[in-house]
């Protein structure tokens, strides 16, 4: 273990003890959402805290083994123990350390919300909208592979198939979904090359979607809207017919006036419910644009960033002619687009989710 790192946590054991200390004050339990955060710091560090001690104990063993093999005269079955003790104890502070490492990393508080996903057509025209459809396609099928459950909250269809743009929520189960954590890395420019089955002369064209992926806000953090500042106009739900669609102006679009944000539900029957589910995914917008902004100001790079819609704006291709998905971020390839156009983005989920954890502990060892 580094020393800066070994300094890091014994720094939290000293944390560990002040927690301990603050929630045996009676005053603090009357603060109830203060308790509740300073419980879950002290719970989160008494287990790194815990992990240490036994890296610790495994160090002394090490170290005890070594030096019962060094002691001169010692017989063969002494020396062999101590061989098995110096093996076990090596490959348990190899996995201790990395256990350590990993619990150590920033967590971003959104990871276990449920999410928004907003798909759009860009560049590309109809064959842009066709694979917005295509990506709407796989994501659906993707959830359904988490058990998760999606709603799609407004959809503007292109007249030749796909989506000029679509607004899904998705919704895990229990009180931790890891929804918007696995699907956060969605968000950025994709682009298709592909023969497009309009093109009668078999030539391979290039168009790009944008995908923007938002957690969803709850009651503790969600932005408090100025009715003032709301603009809510009805309108007749767009869809395949049928005798609702074309007899009430259920649908809603809510304007946000001072920033421009607009967010629309056509998905209910009910005007009521469809303006709630368009203001949580205004509030949505809005608590990404402040964090961008805020991150901005920071000069944080922000990964997540939309782009344009431009063909060279992009973190991802899908070349169909080689069967072929490259990430750019993280320079990841796979030969199986069939698959992964079919829902199975497991492997580009678990890729990301690694080279995230591994620039974060670089960064961990550089501040530490």
């Amino acid at each position: 273990m580094k020393p800066a790192l070994r300094q890091q946590l014994q720094r939290l054991a000293m944390r560990l003890a002040e927690l301990d200390a603050h929630l045996a004050d009676p005053a603090l339990s009357q603060d109830i959402q203060r308790y509740r955060g300073v419980a879950r710091e002290q719970a989160e560090a008494a287990v790194l805290v815990q992990r240490l001690a036994g890296y610790e104990q495994r160090e002394a063993d090490l170290a005890a083994g070594r030096a019962l093999l060094a002691e001169p005269g010692q017989d063969a079955d002494m020396a062999e123990m101590a061989r098995e003790e110096i093996t076990a104890a090596e490959a348990d502070l190899a996995r201790l350390l990395a256990e350590l490492q990993t619990a150590l990393l920033p967590k971003d508080p959104d990871d276990s919300r449920n999410a928004f996903i907003e798909v759009r057509a860009g560049t590309g025209g109809d064959e842009s909208a066709l694979f917005a459809g295509d990506l709407v396609r796989m994501y659906l099928r993707f959830c359904e592979r988490q058990g998760w459950r999606t709603e799609i909250l407004s959809a503007h269809a292109s007249d030749l198939g796909g989506y000029k743009e679509l607004v899904l929520r998705v919704e895990g189960a229990g009180a931790h979904t890891g929804v918007y954590g696995q699907l956060k890395f969605e968000s950025g420019g994709h682009r298709v090359q592909r023969v497009p089955t309009t093109e009668s002369q078999g030539r391979i064209h290039t168009s790009a979607c944008t995908v923007a992926v938002l957690p969803e806000p709850d009651e503790t953090t969600e932005i408090t809207l100025n009715p003032a500042d709301l603009r809510i106009d009805t309108f007749r739900a767009s869809g395949a017919g049928g005798q609702h669609v074309n007899k009430t102006d259920s649908a809603i679009r809510v304007t946000h006036l001072p920033t421009g944000l607009v967010a629309e539900c056509q998905d209910d029957r009910s005007q009521h419910r469809n303006k709630a589910k368009a203001l949580a995914v205004l509030q949505a917008r809005l608590r990404d644009r402040e964090r961008a902004e805020r991150e901005a100001k920071e000069a944080a790079q922000r990964k997540s960033l939309v782009g344009t819609g431009d063909r060279s704006d992009r973190i991802r291709t899908y070349n169909f002619p080689q069967g072929r998905l490259t990430d750019h971020r993280i320079n990841f390839t796979l030969y199986k687009l069939g698959a992964i156009m079919d829902g199975d983005l497991g492997d580009v989920v678990a890729a990301l989710q690694a080279a995230q954890a591994q620039d974060q502990l670089a960064a961990l060892e550089g501040a530490a």
